[in-house]
């Protein structure tokens, strides 16, 4: 998208300058009364320096115990920051304008991650940390040196004021900011000679979160980066959401439909476009053979398979009504799995409604009689008004479909007496990977 960080940006995160920064001192306001009620505090142990500097170089994450159920008392006061507020649609904007900021801030080489390790989602800026790893309980990138460092962390079972108290305590921090909320939970403060921030996210008993760790010297540079991390970072995405605004996933999930026992798929060809690999599971890799660009339509093939079921793709179908759509959803959508979904749909003159979820893109469409009525193509989601992320899918009919396979010398199935147009086995999923 190419644009640098908005008016939207720039205020969400003076918002959350007011939790987060470490020089803004929000543990006066948010334990008050706490203070009040205290008469004295017990000394702290000194720390030998050697014992101090080694600490300086630990996230606060990397080891992880099982929280405690934290017992009841009085609730903090709830600070409320405009991205807390924000509806998910303008968060995946603001995630979004953070990946693809230009200016001083697009030297740090934003990338949107979605972690693996943890299911959550955060911006990186990958430039400044370019060596990537895995941690105890999640991901963590660092620079070359280490002086900066970024952790995610999941845990199970455990409770967020808990581990809220846990990381305020956590060996030679000095916390100057915290928020506890009823779902999340922000801490920052200064950790040896470094600045941190942590940043959590609870959802029933499971917690997922992000710590960020840098030198005091790297301040006027990771102070604003640091804030953007935090601000990007989301526990828990939700899974039937589109792509970011603007972005491709490194790895991008979608149906084919196989249309020749030789193992000739059509897909659409914006799921397949700058694809490093793409590789159809059980099956091996696919080689992009043609594509229309007007048609969003990509011819695939898949070199030595034999006896796959293709779609009829012959007929004339319904160009309105229900539809019920095969194909096979992304794994988030469907906790790892790799079955073949089927859904309902309705088609309009505006397209496919509702939209399908991610991994549905290339789903081969039936009508009420049977009939195959196209390829459903879920297009990018653009940001529309202030930064609401729409997405809309439409269907490539089955007309337009046969006539891009047979000016590339592929002869649909014929229809066979008792035979649906489509099956279960007529559709596969294909795994894009970008660089």
């Amino acid at each position: 998208m190419g644009v640098r960080l908005g008016v939207r940006a720039a205020v969400i995160i003076v918002g959350l300058l007011a939790v987060h920064a470490p020089a803004l001192a929000q543990d006066k306001v948010v334990h008050r009364a706490a203070a009040k009620q205290s008469v004295a505090k017990k000394p702290q142990t000194a720390v030998a320096p050697a014992a101090a500097a080694g600490a300086a170089e630990q996230t606060g994450t990397v080891s992880r115990r099982k929280a405690k159920p934290h017992p009841k008392g009085p609730a903090a006061a709830e600070l409320t920051s405009p991205y807390a507020t924000m509806p998910e649609a303008e968060r995946l904007a603001l995630q979004s304008d953070l990946a693809a900021g230009k200016g001083p801030d697009g030297a740090a080489g934003w990338r949107l991650i979605e972690d693996p390790a943890t299911g959550a989602r955060l911006a990186v800026p990958e430039k400044l940390v370019p060596n990537a790893g895995a941690s105890r309980t999640g991901s963590r990138w660092t620079s070359a040196q280490a002086q900066i460092q970024i952790e995610t962390f999941r845990l199970t079972e455990a409770a967020l004021p808990a581990l809220f108290d846990e990381e305020k305590k956590a060996a030679h921090r000095q916390v100057s900011s915290s928020v506890l909320k009823p779902d999340s939970f922000a801490i920052s403060g200064t950790q040896g000679l470094k600045n941190f921030l942590v940043r959590a996210e609870a959802k029933g008993s499971e917690l997922r979160g992000i710590t960020i760790l840098y030198d005091q010297a790297t301040e006027g540079i990771m102070g604003r980066v640091a804030v953007a991390v935090v601000s990007a970072f989301t526990g828990f995405p939700d899974p039937k959401a589109g792509p970011i605004p603007g972005l491709r996933r490194r790895v991008e999930y979608g149906t084919a439909i196989v249309v020749s026992a030789r193992g000739d798929l059509v897909a659409p060809a914006q799921l397949t476009d700058d694809c490093q690999a793409i590789t159809v599971p059980g099956l091996g890799h696919a080689e992009r053979v043609a594509v229309d660009k007007t048609s969003d339509l990509a011819l695939l093939r898949l070199y030595g398979a034999r006896n796959l079921v293709p779609a009829v793709i012959g007929g004339e179908a319904s160009q309105s009504g229900e539809l019920t759509l095969f194909g096979i959803a992304d794994p988030l959508a469907q906790a790892g799995d790799s079955a073949v979904t089927r859904a309902a749909a309705h088609f309009t003159a505006q397209g496919v409604e509702p939209a399908p979820q991610p991994g549905l893109s290339g789903a081969a469409a039936v009508d009420a009689q049977g009939r195959f009525a196209g390829m459903v193509e879920i297009k990018s989601p653009v940001v529309a008004g202030a930064g609401s992320a729409a997405q809309d899918a439409a269907l490539v009919p089955a007309e337009a479909i046969r006539t891009f396979l047979q000016a590339h010398g592929v002869t649909p199935a014929a229809m066979v007496a008792g035979q649906r147009a489509v099956t279960e086995q007529s559709v596969l999923r294909v795994v894009c990977v970008r660089k």
